[in-house]
């Protein structure tokens, strides 16, 4: 059975919005990877970029740590509402 993906053909539903939030603390993906490590999640540098260029999906988790050191909520994430 093949792994659900978006309308547009697209593996997660926050790429773009953790992008946004990246750029907006001036963090590369290198350094968001690292922030990561720092709670616990085992991300590198090629992780963000796969889940930022919609190549990668991504488990409840890491959505969880995202929403936890972006200090915004899970819906944000998701549906880019507040």
């Amino acid at each position: 059975m093949p792994k659900p993906r978006t309308k547009t053909g697209e593996k997660n539903l926050i790429g773009q919005r953790l992008k946004a939030l990246r750029e907006g603390k001036g963090w590369s993906q290198r350094n968001l990877a690292y922030q990561l490590q720092l709670i616990g999640v085992d991300m590198d540098k090629n992780v963000i970029t796969r889940i930022e260029t919609n190549k990668r999906y991504v488990t409840d988790l890491e959505i969880q740590a995202i929403a936890k050191l972006f200090q915004v909520s899970y819906q944000y994430l998701i549906d880019g509402e507040a």
